[in-house]
């Protein structure tokens, strides 16, 4: 062969070679490029964020035709570790290459411990290590590469929210892979991957918002109930499945009483307990035979599907038990009572509005005359329409300061003469009506406004006392508290301020209290009567005799004198029980140096009779009815019985 022949076979040969290495590169390239377009279909497809990432793993291997890809997230735990999300290996492969690739524990700290991976992962930059076997960055590698037949590597960022949280990781078999233009694709497809990664995170995100706002909309936040809103929705459900099938349901609304008075006395996380602990009790107790939601501040709801009033009235027992067990919840929870409403579908109503409506209606009375549970009437419409307007009008007039102050005198017996006077509030109402005491005085102690109402007395008892101190008339003024002013923690600290204001002393004011109110949490009672008994003042039990019996009590309530109840006193003559229980009462209180207040008084017989049983004081139209203060002190400087002092 010629020289010139030589050559001209030798540059055909090196264009053979060079074909077929471009050849090589547009076939790579091409795989490359149907690996991005599989891997945006995957994105497409992909609403879970492990999905696609081995998703994505699986159409590198198959598509591009790499021998392994695994995407590793970078965790802040002790030691840095890459944590592995998701891999796919090339066909075939080995079971101890599944094994290796499981074992490998790898940290983005360290770079001779992860390797690609972490070098990605800490300069936010592709890791291009084309050649395992002659790089000596990939020396520590080199031997499990020839063993599996990994020629090159390659790790890329994953960027979402402007952070880098990880790499893509694809090793090819050639040694010579990932030159520029399949590192710029391969770069663009991890930049996919990471969209696709940040896109499912944030509609994650809207979903996990979204569910929060239903909640906070559906679900009471303490208790984790559902709230008034699902209680609407669920009976409308309820009512519209019942049509035409003639069935009935019940609906129970229960109230936490004196609430209010637990957050003032112990604190809001003491009420929230209460709270907590009533919601669970209700769920372990009726979480299968009915729906339990909170549906106010202080009211939980029972819907009892398929119930009548029987059924129903039966469950309130139920929940009364539960309660009233000393076992049943917590002694630090047992400051709370409840009362109970039920109405029942469709005879007190057949739509939600109105059903819930009258549970609530029925609550309230239940509440207002002291029961346990009341069930809806029709007459309980009326009523409340009555009180409504008249809670109203009695906020109008105690804000106003438009009460009225009445004094009854109150004698004794053993010189008649007059020896105090008792402190009454009545209530002339706008339209000139005036509303008797025993309706205006439960509707304040069932409102709320029994505080306002008492602090107003306390106001106006205090300047009278003055008034009557600058005018010389040295007689006490008795104020009646109510068994919820004597749970007010604000009370000492108002009579406190009261005492300083008109620099009073103890024998100016003295205070009554209910025998049934003391008896109520005589622990309590007992603690804000010493508290204000320690200013110097007289304390009286009232109406003794018609609420539990606190004989038990008497010996150590810090009291100066017990009041009869006036119904005793109107049938001692006329029975002699009631005359054994009268002289027996006073009797028992002067062994324990108490005097004796007998009240309702009416007539001479009754007076010398109490007389003659060795009563200390009495008190009622015998002597004087209540009077308006003004007319009360003109008559006071006039009476006879002062003239008699």
């Amino acid at each position: 062969m010629t020289q010139t022949s030589k050559h001209r076979h030798a540059v055909k040969r090196s264009a053979l070679k060079i074909t077929g290495d471009k050849l090589t590169e547009l076939e790579r390239l091409y795989r490359v490029l149907r690996t991005l377009s599989a891997g945006n279909r995957m994105l497409l497809r992909s609403s879970d964020e492990l999905q696609l990432l081995k998703g994505m793993c699986d159409v590198v291997v198959t598509q591009g035709g790499y021998r392994y890809a695994s995407v590793w997230y970078a965790s802040n735990d002790e030691g840095q570790p890459l944590v592995n999300q998701a891999y796919s290996l090339g066909l075939p492969h080995e079971k101890n290459e599944v094994a290796f690739f499981e074992s490998l524990r790898l940290s983005w700290a360290f770079p001779e411990q992860g390797g690609a991976t972490a070098i990605a992962v800490l300069t936010g930059t592709p890791c291009i290590g084309r050649n395992l076997l002659s790089d000596p960055d990939h020396r520590a590698w080199r031997e499990d590469a020839i063993r599996l037949g990994y020629g090159s590597l390659t790790s890329f960022p994953i960027r979402v929210d402007s952070a880098v949280i990880g790499a893509l990781s694809i090793a090819a078999t050639e040694p010579d892979a990932f030159n520029d233009s399949e590192v710029a694709l391969l770069g663009e497809l991890a930049e996919d991957l990471a969209y696709g990664v940040e896109h499912i995170r944030e509609r994650a995100r809207r979903r996990e918002a979204e569910e929060i706002i239903q909640r906070m909309a559906f679900y009471d936040p303490l208790t984790e109930l559902p709230n008034r809103q699902l209680l609407f929705k669920t009976v409308r459900t309820l009512i519209d499945g019942l049509k035409g099938r003639y069935q009935s349901f019940a609906l129970l609304i229960i109230k936490v009483i004196q609430l209010n008075e637990v957050n003032e006395t112990f604190g809001f996380q003491q009420g929230d307990k209460v709270l907590v602990a009533a919601a669970r009790h209700l769920c372990e107790s009726f979480g299968s035979s009915g729906d339990v939601f909170k549906v106010g501040d202080a009211e939980f709801a029972i819907l009892l599907p398929s119930a009548d009033l029987e059924v129903a009235t039966r469950q309130s027992q139920r929940v009364v038990s539960l309660f009233k067990d000393q076992g049943g919840i917590p002694a630090h929870e047992q400051y709370a009572s409840f009362s109970i409403g039920i109405a029942v579908y469709p005879g007190h109503g057949s739509e939600p509005e109105l059903l819930i409506r009258r549970a609530r209606s029925a609550m309230s009375e239940a509440r207002r005359t002291g029961r346990d549970y009341a069930v809806f009437s029709s007459r309980l419409d009326e009523g409340c329409s009555r009180r409504l307007g008249l809670t109203a009008k009695l906020r109008d007039s105690i804000n106003k300061g438009q009460l009225l102050l009445y004094c009854q005198p109150k004698l004794r017996l053993k010189n008649s003469t007059l020896c105090g006077a008792e402190a009454l509030v009545r209530w002339r109402c706008q339209e000139g009506e005036m509303v008797p005491p025993s309706e205006f005085v439960p509707l304040a102690e069932f409102s709320g406004l029994i505080t306002p109402l008492t602090h107003w007395v306390l106001e106006t008892a205090f300047r009278q006392r003055f008034a009557w101190h600058e005018a010389g008339i040295d007689l006490p003024l008795s104020v009646n508290l109510s068994a919820q002013d004597l749970y007010d923690p604000h009370l000492v600290g108002k009579i406190e301020g009261l005492m300083a204001t008109w620099g009073g002393e103890g024998g100016w004011i003295k205070f009554e209290v209910t025998e049934s109110g003391m008896m109520k949490d005589p622990l309590v009672a007992l603690e804000a009567i010493n508290k204000i008994k320690s200013m110097g003042v007289g304390f009286s039990i009232d109406d003794f005799g018609v609420g539990y019996s606190s004989l038990s009590y008497l010996r150590n309530l810090p009291v100066d004198e017990i009041k009869i109840d006036q119904s005793f006193v109107r049938g001692m003559l006329d029975e002699p029980e009631v005359a054994a229980i009268v002289g027996s009462t006073i009797e028992m209180a002067h062994h324990l140096n108490l005097e004796v207040v007998a009240e309702g008084v009416e007539n001479e017989a009754e007076k010398d009779y109490l007389t003659m049983l060795g009563c200390d004081v009495i008190q009622g139209y015998f002597v004087s009815a209540p009077m308006p203060i003004e007319e009360f002190n003109d008559w006071l400087l006039a009476s006879v019985w002062q003239r008699n002092k």
